[in-house]
């Protein structure tokens, strides 16, 4: 078995524990491995280890990845509900020439998660090239993304971004808009706002940590009292999924535990940060 292949193995048993902890299914919550700084080899390999979803957070190094893995499959798929590797067999199906140096040609098409800040000059290509956003902060960048998204795709899947530990360098809405953004995003066509999103500050207390996730939970819970319909919860990275689980995270971003440690990224420059 591959170091990366391990380590998935190891995530995903973290995250079926975790779940059976909180009294949930484990199918229930997806992985998104954070690939961003890997090589396209390194995605190729965690797809051959049946993972389907990556998380990028910077546009040209994604689109880069895209063309070096052969993009996308031959058509769009409606991404809602796959799980990550542990789909029925019948629903395998071929990638349309994404290949991977280790095990021959990929069997699902990758389902590509943007995650980092968004710059409204890069937003066509995010609605162009993404399956998902999980990083919409203001109203602005959602109307982009709507005008933006090819009319022959899918609906583009999208989450708010919400600072829940109230870092002034950190992005994303304050708690008391959130319910506000909802409402109106939830309206442009082109796009299906989906949940919430949260990257919290560090902290290795637990306590800290589910205080944090269950915010969120609870302002997902206020959105869909006022009818607006969310389903998703992205939230829990590498050293706090289990938090983020017994919380009701439904989607889970993990990098280092599945690629091992991120080396120094040579600057970037202002295009580079998406």
């Amino acid at each position: 078995m591959t170091t990366i292949a391990s380590r998935l193995q190891v995530v995903r048993s973290r995250i079926d524990a975790a779940a059976v902890a909180a009294g949930r299914l484990p199918g229930d919550i997806r992985l998104i491995a954070v690939s961003k700084t890997f090589p396209p080899a390194a995605i190729a390999e965690a797809h051959a280890a049946g993972q389907v979803a990556f998380g990028e957070n910077y546009l040209q190094e994604a689109v880069s990845k895209m063309a070096a893995l052969g993009g996308l499959g031959p058509e769009w798929h409606d991404a809602q509900g796959q799980e990550d590797g542990r789909q029925r067999e019948s629903d395998v199906r071929p990638s349309g020439g994404v290949a991977s140096p280790h095990a021959g040609p990929l069997l699902r098409p990758l389902e590509w998660h943007f995650i980092g800040p968004i710059q409204s000059n890069k937003t066509r290509q995010i609605a162009e090239q993404f399956h998902w956003v999980h990083a919409v902060d203001r109203l602005k960048i959602a109307e982009r993304l709507s005008i933006s998204r090819p009319p022959n795709r899918p609906p583009l899947e999208i989450c708010i971004q919400v600072n829940v530990s109230g870092e002034e360098s950190k992005s994303g809405i304050r708690p008391e808009e959130v319910i506000e953004l909802a409402k109106l995003a939830s309206r442009l066509p082109g796009l299906r706002l989906r949940g919430l999103m949260a990257i919290p500050e560090p902290t290795p207390d637990i306590g800290l940590q589910r205080s944090r996730f269950r915010l969120l939970r609870q302002l997902r819970d206020e959105i869909v009292s006022c009818g607006v319909a969310l389903d998703t919860l992205s939230m829990g990275m590498s050293d706090d999924l289990e938090a983020a689980i017994a919380e009701g995270a439904t989607l889970v971003r993990v990098g280092r535990a599945i690629f091992g440690e991120r080396t120094p990224h040579p600057a970037r420059t202002l295009s580079d940060l998406g």
